[in-house]
């Protein structure tokens, strides 16, 4: 049984992504683990509260997470752990993520505003600090099953086997069709070579129903929201490339674009640096 993480705050994005994430547990028996975190507000810290009442708000919280989690099971008959922690947010979901060798995380997505544009969010966030592939659940996503899998590559780099092998058993377990999408700003000889790869994952896997289609633009990201309109795609698949410290001041995360304000599930499988 695979167990896969819910990073929750109770938020309303947080809560749709939960509601979003059952139904497919449910098909797919996984065993969901409920990651909250809290941390006592500075203001209550400079109100001067003495460690027992500290303590005591911190246990109201805890019983809040395990109360939830039996509600998901009564409900659902999903098995849910609850997790309840304090601390820094990304070494304590890390250390979730370790103790139960998740198979990925689940977070909402909030908005899109300038603000997420700019700087981000905790979702777009843990997408460029987490080696593990983060689901990320639109504010107003109705999971409705998983017909239609758009994967938006970059050719150039090829398609990493791995990240195929991922997409193949999620459009196996779901009986899905898988297009890879490519956009490039003109016609070049690197990315026809790369068809060829194309062809053998197709032989590799014979029953997957898959489709490549290369489109010639310069706003890469006006052209994968295009394409998930014309498709209907019920989940969106990316990688963030990660780059050094100085690459990382002139290149602006796709992916993290993607996952700020995208009206489709954005799955992100992390493959290393570049």
């Amino acid at each position: 049984m695979k167990t896969i993480i819910v990073a929750t705050d109770f938020s309303q994005e947080a809560r749709n992504a939960t509601d979003y994430i059952l139904p497919l547990a449910k098909i797919r028996n996984y065993r969901i683990v409920l990651f909250y975190l809290k941390n006592v507000s500075i203001h209550a810290l400079n109100a001067g509260l003495d460690s027992c009442s500290i303590d005591n708000i911190l246990e109201q919280e805890r019983k809040m997470v395990e109360q939830t989690a039996q509600e998901i099971y009564a409900t659902h008959a999903i098995e849910t752990i609850p997790y309840f922690a304090t601390g820094i947010f990304y070494d304590e979901l890390e250390q979730c993520i370790d103790s139960y060798q998740a198979a990925f995380v689940v977070m909402g997505m909030a908005e899109k505003s300038i603000d997420q544009d700019l700087l981000g969010n905790t979702t777009t966030a843990a997408i460029n600090k987490l080696e593990i592939p983060i689901l990320a659940i639109p504010l107003h996503a109705k999971f409705e099953g998983i017909r239609k899998v758009l994967y938006a590559c970059d050719m150039t780099r090829g398609v990493h086997k791995k990240i195929f092998e991922q997409v193949r058993l999620l459009a196996h377990e779901m009986r899905a069709e898988v297009e890879i999408f490519h956009v490039k700003e003109q016609v070049d000889q690197i990315v026809k070579e790369k068809l060829t790869e194309i062809e053998r994952l197709k032989r590799d896997f014979v029953k997957l129903q898959i489709s490549y289609k290369d489109v010639i633009s310069s706003e890469v990201i006006r052209s994968i929201k295009k394409e998930i309109e014309e498709i209907n795609a019920d989940i969106l698949i990316m990688v963030p490339y990660r780059y050094g410290f100085w690459n990382s001041l002139i290149h602006r995360s796709k992916t993290r674009m993607m996952a700020s304000g995208n009206n489709t599930p954005l799955l992100s499988i992390p493959i290393g640096e570049f």
